[in-house]
């Protein structure tokens, strides 16, 4: 019979003999009471010897009945039957301590009662006896479950089970060690915890030791044998700043472990919930949740205060940015939403998601192109939307390159047609997601996207004009709000470079990167989305909100992570030089630009030039007129007519510069 054999059917008898199922609480009970009885006798014989045990058996055996009778009270005051041994804790213990007080103090009563009242059957042990046999009665109680514990422990572990370090020792870590020790099979052997907090350096917590940030990390990791560390949920945003660690343990090839962050009750008290702890949920990382950032918080009650309700109208709802907005939206129970992409398949999967997902939401799905005039007009005119939320836009830089007109034509002509019919239609807000790549731009991609920023911010400016002189001779007014909100890349987009350095690293490489030295700015796009509904609902009209993307990422370094994460061996970085209309870095303002403080620190307002509306129709009307006849160079023209800072990267155009 081999070891594993052995092992396991050691697991599954001790399963058995210790399941709940198995041992009901009349169970733990009786051998509690039947603790106290023996416990009685124990001290009796311990005091006063054989002799006198043997001379006064049936007083003992009659008084320590009684206790055992007695310790029930405690039981169930304190419930020390409901546990289930296997998982006792301290908890546990001290319970078993309290209820063992309060039959002692009942007890103590009683046996003073007998004595006077000469029922030396009922009253064999004196006061300091009493108290050492409930004493001595807590100790066993303890043994009797830290023995059950342990022997289960020992039967369940597993030689497959993962041996991990828990980055976080008191802040959580506890926690974090009390879920993954109630596995059943073990999936992790607990060798460890790293902290920074130096008052328990060198000390011992749970069984294993406490490792400090000071220590040498990868010698620990190497001698314990750690093939992965689970990081705390208290502990996550620290460890995400700390790329020193993350590197030593990449480096050891140690798999890292996190869990949903906790909530801002326990981050406020240090420690985690019951029912965190309960669910504590684990998840190898993924290169998106290293990446060094600060959790971004956003005030999203009052944003669905102001959706719930509401009529809803989303471009490009298919799409990364555009499908994550969507969701949150519908989690605020708008009254009805019009979701509109032109790719066919992901709006089929997204019809399927709102279908799972919110099925009490009122969500009709439409398959068109927003630069198409009349069945825009359509469809303003059946939903009459309240609030309108425009992600459509073609946006991969390369191929807008080759195509200027195309961009001029989805991404301007369409951010017009659905402007415009905003205004008709009463809408409240119009909400435009532009990028980074409009600040400055050397590709048409974003240049595009720059004149769109002109053409909304200066119809708002003329609206708000017009308001104000109708305010003046109605006493009232009001307008459709234009909003723009300007970031810069999300983390696992359509497009973005992630999926791209994960396939071809699946595939064995190389890892294409187009040079050494470009930096980019991340963002997750859940966070991306909460910011774009709190700027959009919460602008007052014409501003272009800017967000904190926090510190730029070197590619090259984002790719040899992805890499080390992965596991793989002999990955090579190719580097494959800048594409055409590429930047090194990317910026979210222009040299010309500064920025003013809002409601929230991680958004800010562009101070931009403005521009007369009628001079941009005009300007906006003649590029289009010239993009429908699909000339590249002179669609280019003008719009480094309409942008005077657009200065192309692309050799093609460059020469539109001289």
């Amino acid at each position: 019979m081999n070891s594993r054999y052995k092992r396991g059917l050691a697991r599954r008898l001790t399963h058995w003999f210790f399941s709940k199922r198995l041992l009901p609480y009349w169970v733990i009970v009786l051998l509690d009471t039947l603790i106290v009885f023996m416990s009685c006798i124990f001290t009796y014989w311990v005091s006063r010897r054989t002799g006198a045990l043997l001379e006064h058996g049936t007083d003992i055996l009659l008084t320590a009945l009684l206790y055992s009778v007695i310790s029930w009270v405690g039981a169930r005051c304190f419930r020390t039957y409901s546990g289930v041994v296997r998982y006792s804790s301290f908890v546990d213990l001290v319970k078993v301590a309290k209820a063992n007080a309060v039959s002692l103090v009942i007890a103590i009563p009683l046996s003073l009662l007998f004595k006077y009242l000469w029922i030396p059957q009922l009253s064999a042990l004196m006061v300091l006896e009493t108290v050492a046999a409930f004493l001595v009665a807590t100790a066993f109680q303890w043994a009797m479950r830290v023995v059950v514990k342990t022997i289960f422990d020992i039967a369940n572990s597993d030689a497959l089970a993962m041996p991990v370090l828990i980055y976080g020792a008191i802040t959580g870590g506890v926690g974090v060690a009390k879920s993954i020790r109630a596995q059943n099979p073990a999936r992790y052997d607990l060798r460890g915890f790293i902290t920074h907090e130096h008052r328990i350096k060198g000390m011992e917590l749970m069984g294993v030791p406490v490792y400090t940030l000071e220590q040498d990390i990868a010698a620990v990791v190497r001698k314990e044998g750690i093939q992965g560390v689970i990081v705390s949920p208290l502990r996550v945003e620290e460890f995400r700043r700390n790329q020193k660690i993350q590197d030593v343990l990449i480096g050891e090839g140690c798999k890292i472990f996190m869990a949903r962050e906790a909530s801002e009750a326990s981050v406020k008290n240090g420690e985690l919930t019951e029912d965190e702890v309960e669910n504590l949920q684990l998840r190898e990382v993924s290169v998106e949740d290293l990446l060094p950032r600060q959790q971004i918080r956003v005030d999203m009650k009052s944003v669905g205060e102001l959706l719930a309700g509401k009529r809803v109208l989303i471009t490009g709802s298919a799409g990364s940015i555009g499908s994550e907005i969507v969701r949150q939206v519908a989690s605020f129970g708008p009254s009805k939403m019009m979701l509109i992409d032109q790719a066919e398949t992901p709006q089929h999967d997204l019809r399927l998601m709102m279908a799972k997902d919110f099925p009490n939401v009122d969500a009709q799905t439409i398959v068109t192109s927003v630069d198409r005039r009349t069945r825009m007009e359509h469809i303003f005119d059946d939903f009459r939307p309240e609030y309108v939320f425009h992600a459509a836009a073609y946006k991969h830089v390369p191929m807008m390159e080759d195509n200027p007109s195309e961009a001029v034509l989805d991404n301007i002509q369409g951010t017009r047609i659905l402007a415009d019919l905003s205004v008709k239609y009463g809408v409240k807000k119009f909400v435009m997601i532009s990028t980074d790549k409009a600040v400055n731009p050397t590709n048409v991609m974003g240049c595009s996207k720059r004149i769109c920023e002109i053409y909304v911010q200066s119809l708002d400016r003329k609206l708000k004009m017009e308001a104000m002189t109708d305010f003046k001779h109605k006493g009232s007014a009001s307008y459709t709000q234009f909003v723009t909100t300007r970031f810069g890349n999300v983390l696992g987009s359509n497009g973005s470079v992630i999926p791209l350095f994960r396939e071809q690293i699946k595939n064995g490489g190389p890892v294409t990167v187009t040079d050494e030295r470009i930096v980019r700015f991340f963002m997750l796009i859940p966070e991306a989305c909460k910011l774009v509904l709190e700027a959009g609902t919460k602008g007052n009209g014409g501003e272009i909100f800017v967000f904190d993307m926090g510190e730029p990422v070197k590619i090259a370094d984002l790719a040899k992570r992805m890499i080390a994460l992965s596991g793989a061996k002999n990955v090579e970085i190719k580097y494959t030089g800048l594409r055409e209309g590429e930047k090194l870095y990317e910026e979210v303002l222009n040299e010309l630009e500064g920025t003013k403080p809002t409601f929230h620190e991680k958004i800010r307002i562009a101070q931009v030039r403005e521009y007369d509306f009628d001079e941009v129709c005009k300007a906006v009307d003649e590029l289009v007129e010239i993009s429908k006849k699909y000339d590249n160079m002179e669609t280019v023209r003008k719009m480094k007519e309409i942008v005077p800072e657009y200065k192309s990267n692309n050799s093609v155009y460059e020469v539109l510069d001289k």
